[in-house]
């Protein structure tokens, strides 16, 4: 198996790993009524140390998985994903990838978007708009706080796993990232 497909084999069953993790702390959470949404770092990681057709097919794929346990419209989550990658691998140019603080920084920043735009959108479906507010803010709340928590452990997490597979993170250790991919 090539370098590039391990990279995505790993990228996708580190994502599935989060949604697993994600889906069992919903389960618990849900006699507090409380849901946390991890979106933010199933994006990171890929837009910003992948080349930009890999990251593509990681968040794409993971989009689909998340699409799969949730009651939205199929392609919901992949495209939300795919839209938060491309804006994030078009601005890391500008920052520090390989810091982890930068990483984690940036799936909050991307969280934060994609709860809000995922929140917004699905507002025709609630039926009680009056707790709406509350709820909404204690689960960003929580998320941005778990993301925070446990960011750094699931990009060293993915790092290592792209190690052990032999696939590292970029074909040639010293070529500079491109979107050519």
């Amino acid at each position: 198996m090539s370098p590039r497909l391990r990279r995505i084999l790993v990228g996708f069953l580190a994502g599935a790993l989060l949604h697993q993790l994600t889906l069992q702390l919903n389960h618990a959470l849900g006699g507090w009524q409380l849901h946390v949404w991890l979106g933010g770092l199933v994006v990171a990681l890929p837009a910003l140390r992948f080349v930009y057709r890999e990251g593509t097919w990681v968040v794409g794929l993971t989009g689909l998985l998340f699409d799969s346990t949730t009651p939205v419209p199929f392609g919901f989550h992949a495209a939300l994903f795919l839209l938060a990658h491309l804006v994030v691998h078009r601005v890391r140019a500008r920052f520090a990838t390989d810091e982890n603080i930068v990483c984690v920084f940036i799936a909050l920043i991307a969280n934060l978007g994609l709860f809000l735009v995922f929140a917004f959108s699905r507002l025709s479906v609630l039926h009680d708009l009056g707790a709406l507010g509350l709820r909404l803010f204690s689960d960003l709340f929580l998320s941005q706080v778990l993301i925070t928590l446990i960011g750094p452990w699931f990009f060293a997490l993915q790092v290592r796993l792209l190690d052990l597979s032999g696939a590292g993170l970029r074909d040639d250790p010293n070529a500079p990232p491109s979107i050519h991919g």
